[in-house]
């Protein structure tokens, strides 16, 4: 099993604090790796939210490449942060290039540009910065959205933090997922290790999705450029939100009907029963099939936690005004969080979405019973 362990709080705080959690719960994992996810960024980027950031590893060739390529798209670097690598190489971290993470100043004309529209093109660079390092081994890029640091890495969570230099201010964030990841279905690819990220849409899972195939080939049928990778069976979970959010316009309420829609005796008792039957049948493809735990952020900075029927991977929530943490474990929000309230812990049964909104301020709990917020 994987473990997870995501921290939402209302100041930008150092992303070893969920490393340390990843620590804590190391005998859940084996140490292959890590993915972090920074947002609500502080420091630096706190003061250009809307500089979109490339985050990846490239080679000495790659970052030529890469350079030329970003010029000839029009974006002029604005920031960066360089990630040195000790001289003295690790056990276990394999010996790279360039960690990159630069801030690029949006390209001339494109203020004129609808959200939507800009949105797209930073999603069709992203991809075809992938596809150009695909091609010749020289690029690995993880995200280039604003407000958005993406680092994946092999290796022990915690000598990853002080290889790669985690504790440096400028990375601190408000929005922090950490994932410390054991590769049990996939040869070792830094595309399979979650966080998995589209269009500020976020998750990463504990678990395993057996139906991954019937899951791809819907979201692939799309025609939408961003549904393709797939090095990971929980690489839909991100999808299937992103589908569900922007392609259905449904809230946040409605992701666990389609993933896990209710049994037909209860959906008949719900008040939104015709639209949720008729969700069902036309989303069908996309009902997983676990066991899993999903941790995931939305573009507003939300971020939750959902477990499927089966309920067999652990996952906690719990801490206090201005700061809650997502825990496979409860050792994890004992590490971070160890003055919250114990007794308002709360671990989501198998009907529950658990959310903090951005203020940070409480988890609301909604269940499939209820009715949904359904658009206009």
């Amino acid at each position: 099993m994987c473990r997870l362990f995501a921290l939402t709080s209302k100041e930008p705080v150092s992303p070893m604090l969920a490393i340390k959690a990843l620590d804590v719960m190391k005998e859940g994992h084996d140490g292959s790796g890590m993915g972090l996810l920074l947002q609500g960024l502080g420091g630096p980027f706190e003061e250009m939210k809307e500089a979109p950031i490339l985050s990846g590893i490239f080679s000495e060739e790659g970052i030529r490449r890469l350079d030329l390529f970003m010029m000839d798209q029009g974006f002029l670097t604005k920031y960066k942060i360089s990630l040195k690598i000790p001289k003295k190489s690790v056990e276990s971290i394999p010996r790279r290039g360039l960690y990159l993470i630069r801030a690029y100043e949006l390209p001339e004309g494109w203020d004129t540009l609808e959200q939507d529209e800009i949105s797209k093109r930073l999603m069709l660079i992203r991809l075809k910065i992938r596809e150009m390092g695909e091609e010749k081994k020289d690029m690995i890029v993880f995200s280039f959205w604003p407000d958005t640091i993406m680092i994946k890495e092999i290796g022990d969570p915690m000598q990853l933090a002080g290889y790669l230099g985690l504790e440096r201010k400028e990375l601190n964030a408000r929005v922090i997922m950490a994932q410390g990841r054991q590769n049990t279905n996939y040869a070792i690819n830094l595309y399979a290790c979650h966080p998995f990220f589209i269009k500020g849409y976020c998750t990463m899972t504990n678990g395993e999705n057996t139906a991954f195939t019937p899951i791809k080939d819907f979201l692939t049928s799309r025609d939408f450029p961003g549904y393709r990778g797939y090095q990971s069976d929980s690489e839909v979970f991100a999808h299937i939100l992103h589908y569900s959010l922007v392609g259905l316009d449904l809230g946040i309420d409605a992701y666990k009907h389609v993933i896990t829609p209710l049994q037909e005796d209860d959906l008949q008792k719900h008040p939104d029963a015709k639209f949720l039957s008729h969700l069902k049948r036309t989303c069908r493809p996309l009902i997983i099939d676990g066991p899993n735990c999903v941790i995931g952020t939305l573009p507003d900075h939300s971020m939750f936690m959902v477990q499927d029927r089966k309920k067999l991977r652990p996952g906690v929530v719990g801490g206090k005004p201005g700061m809650f943490g997502f825990s496979s474990e409860i050792c994890g929000l004992d590490a971070v969080i160890p003055d919250r309230d114990k007794t308002k812990d709360i671990q989501p049964m198998n009907i529950d979405t658990a959310i903090v909104s951005p203020d940070c301020q409480e988890v609301k709990i909604c269940r499939q019973t209820e009715a949904l917020n359904l658009p206009l």
